[in-house]
């Protein structure tokens, strides 16, 4: 049984080291029962590895100061530091670590703040184990993940006149996109690879290649997080199929 006096942190009992192929996680949540239900999900994959549990926003800055985890598991509801104050702490300590809020919270503006605080995906407790999963291994492979209902949520945060207007507009005339590199921004922000994408407008893998390398140079985005935040900021919500 683990003591919940110390920082629930352990070795996972395949090894010690990084493993290739396995995704290293830890999970952060203030409920012991909800913490040992969910290792025992993540430890039926194969490609899954479980590398530390924290109760708090404290121990879990402690334990990705130590750990090699590749995912993080973040609640947003906890004591000491919440999951926001965690990302933020994060974010200004260079922590290359995808996150994933796993919430039970529905409060969109807090989804928004997530996401400008670096989070790759959101997903909500009721969400079915098998979209966890994917969740876990689309963000691991550098992907956004939002659900559709999440995504219109978040895009109706970003699109009111107030922040469309004014200096942004003009940032868009400095840049501007054609339709069909707008079509691809806004499926980027969906989450959907280029593969998907090139399936889904009817063009080939490699002109979506081409199209979002004039995109990030045009833009001046550096990843596809940045670039589905630029969708989120600019309301390409009418681009976007929510």
């Amino acid at each position: 049984m683990t003591d919940e006096s110390s920082t629930l942190e352990y070795e996972s009992p395949r090894t010690s080291a990084p493993s290739a192929g396995l995704i290293r996680i830890v999970i952060a949540d203030d409920h012991p029962i909800f913490r040992d239900g969910l290792r025992k999900l993540l430890s039926l994959e194969d490609d899954f590895e479980v590398v530390g549990e924290a109760r708090d926003g404290n121990e879990v800055l402690e334990i990705m100061r130590e750990k090699e985890a590749d995912v993080l598991l973040l609640d947003l509801r906890m004591p000491g530091l919440d999951g926001l104050s965690v990302l933020q702490s994060l974010k200004n300590s260079g922590c290359r670590s995808r996150i994933i809020i796993l919430t039970a919270s529905e409060d969109k503006n807090e989804f928004v703040q997530a996401m400008k605080l670096g989070c790759s995906g959101i997903v909500l407790k009721q969400t079915a184990t098998e979209l966890l999963y994917k969740s876990i291994r689309k963000v691991h492979a550098g992907e956004i993940w939002l659900d559709s209902h999440t995504t219109a949520a978040v895009m109706r945060q970003f699109a009111s006149p107030s922040r469309v207007g004014g200096a942004e507009r003009k940032g868009r005339e400095r840049s501007p996109l054609s339709q069909r590199e707008r079509e691809i921004v806004a499926l980027v922000a969906q989450g959907f690879k280029n593969k998907e994408i090139a399936e889904k407008i009817f063009i080939s893998e490699q002109t979506v290649k081409n199209h979002l390398h004039n995109i990030f140079d045009k833009l001046g985005v550096s990843d596809r997080l940045e670039l589905a935040l630029y969708a989120i900021h600019k309301g390409f919500h009418s681009e976007l199929e929510i």
